[in-house]
């Protein structure tokens, strides 16, 4: 499982070490492997080291003293380097390394800011080192103007020092003009924004550099599950197992308008090894399923005569049905695990519970917000994701998944996770309903199952959240591999996930 932390966290865990007189050494640590770093990317990329040229920008504090040192090492391996400082106060040390190593120093200015952005845009490596984690807000002045022209021309590698600066390390905030990075080399441990959009647009590969610290911290501020966790978390059945014991999820959505989004609801909790999926709504929509799905068993009833384990409620339902949308608040009161989408946000009570699971994109959230008194609309939603599903959970008490580039999970606890394994050619119709018959399947399996999820760490209560992050994991697993670097329907994406579980569950064999 990957942990990430705040910016402020990290500095906490390093202040006994920084008392104690090592912050020299912390800082020829993070220097290292951050010049290691951008060697293996070179190499990986067929590149030679000798003669290279590398372009280090350089604000003031430790951060650009980071990435002078880092380019000090990188002049030893016989690369040309050349430091451009934005700041009359670059760090001192730093300074001094990476000149007797060799390298070039140039000040930026007001008048020199194109051109240095074209000396830059002409090297293999261009070392971001201008803001750090304790930065506020955005580049200015001759700084902004030479990252703006840097990215919209022509470049070689990018490394961001620790965050891509304009970053916020806490939040994943940008504030433009940001520099992508193909590598981010962060240290101590992941920071928050890095998986958290619209940060992670601008990190690339987030590559975390041990300093000495990472005994020392915290509980972290945002964790990711991983392909090991996905195999010690999901449900496999018994040797004498039955389609009840397996778990049963009851589907209340769909409407004559979009009866496809109950089917591949349907189709993805059937792929996620739910034992059984009984669909209660109009019978037109039942039809439908029985005929693309025969292995659901449908009726027209009440949703307290139908025995199971878990809801799904709101997939395709444009709230025209009054009978429906008391199904969908029967559900939810019913006190069962329930993932609530799409349709069924605008009729769910205000105050929920942390087994209720919410699955809006950015704009339903906005909606969402703002009907609980939070004036934020669908834009400042995605600019600040992390801070809007957390609000959301905290006014809703329910667990929020917001779907994105990055999914972001919160449960009222403040417990939250990042999931980014999918592709963009996930964001197509249908695609939601598929992941919300995932989840409900999973809640339906394990939702109970408190004790499996002690060993990862994982607190009894939180596992509302945890379970979100694993359909939300699995389905973009499965997307990616059905569309293989092209498009996809999201039927699809049900067809690939039973590949993809076994993949998985042999990891813990």
């Amino acid at each position: 499982m990957i942990s990430a932390y705040t910016g402020t966290q990290i500095r906490e865990a390093e202040k006994p070490l920084l008392d104690s007189g090592m912050g020299a050494v912390l800082m020829q640590r993070a220097a290292r492997g951050m010049a290691s770093a951008a060697i293996a990317e070179l190499r990986s990329r067929g590149r030679r080291l000798y003669g290279s040229g590398v372009v280090v920008l350089t604000g003031k504090g430790n951060n650009g003293g980071d990435g002078l040192f880092a380019a000090a090492y990188l002049a030893g391996r016989g690369m040309r380097t050349t430091a451009v400082l934005a700041s009359a106060t670059a760090h001192t040390d730093g300074l001094a390394a990476f000149r007797r190593a060799g390298g070039r120093v140039v000040e930026l200015t007001d008048a020199n800011a194109g051109e240095l952005a074209a000396l830059a845009g002409r090297a293999d490596v261009v070392i971001d080192a201008l803001l750090g984690t304790g930065a506020q807000g955005g580049l200015r002045g001759a700084s902004a103007d030479l990252i703006g022209q840097l990215s919209a021309g022509p470049h070689g590698l990018v490394v961001a020092c620790d965050v891509p600066s304009g970053v916020d390390a806490d939040t994943g905030e940008a504030a433009g003009p940001v520099l992508p990075a193909d590598i981010t080399v962060t240290f101590g441990g992941a920071k928050a924004g890095l998986l958290a959009d619209p940060g992670a647009d601008f990190t690339g590969r987030v590559v975390v550099v041990p300093i000495g610290i990472e005994d020392s911290l915290p509980w972290p501020a945002l964790r990711r599950l991983e392909a090991a966790d996905l195999a010690a978390l999901l449900p496999r059945p018994a040797r004498r197992a039955h389609k009840y014991s397996r778990g049963v999820l009851g589907v209340v959505a769909g409407s004559p308008a979009y009866p496809g989004a109950a089917v591949l609801a349907c189709r993805g909790a059937l792929a996620a090894g739910v034992g059984m999926v009984r669909y209660v709504g109009p019978p037109e929509v039942g039809d439908l399923i029985r005929h693309s799905c025969p292995e659901v068993v449908c009726s027209t009833g009440k949703v307290a005569e139908t025995h199971v384990q878990a809801w799904l409620v709101g997939s395709g339902m444009d709230g025209s049905d009054e009978e429906e949308m008391q199904r969908v608040r029967d559900a939810v009161d019913s006190g069962l695990p329930t993932v609530a989408d799409a349709g069924a946000l605008p009729v769910l009570p205000d105050v929920l519970a942390p087994h209720v699971v919410l699955t809006p994109h950015a704009g339903e959230l906005a909606t969402l917000l703002q009907r609980l008194g939070a004036e934020l609309d669908r834009e400042a939603v995605e600019a600040s994701t992390l801070a809007a599903v957390r609000r959301a959970a905290g006014l809703t008490e329910a667990t929020v998944l917001l779907k994105g580039a990055s999914t972001l999970v919160a449960s009222p606890y403040q417990d939250f996770y990042s999931q980014s394994e999918g592709t963009p050619w996930l964001a197509t119709a249908g695609s939601g309903d598929v992941l919300a018959g995932i989840i409900g399947a999973l809640l339906a399996q394990v939702g109970s199952d408190v004790g499996r999820f002690r060993p990862l760490g994982i607190d009894p209560d939180e596992r509302w959240a945890a379970i979100a992050a694993m359909g939300a994991s699995l389905h973009g697993l499965a997307g990616a591999a059905a569309a293989a670097g092209g498009p996809l329907t999201a039927g699809r994406i049900s067809d690939a996930l039973p590949e993809i579980w076994g993949k998985v569950s042999t990891l813990s064999n």
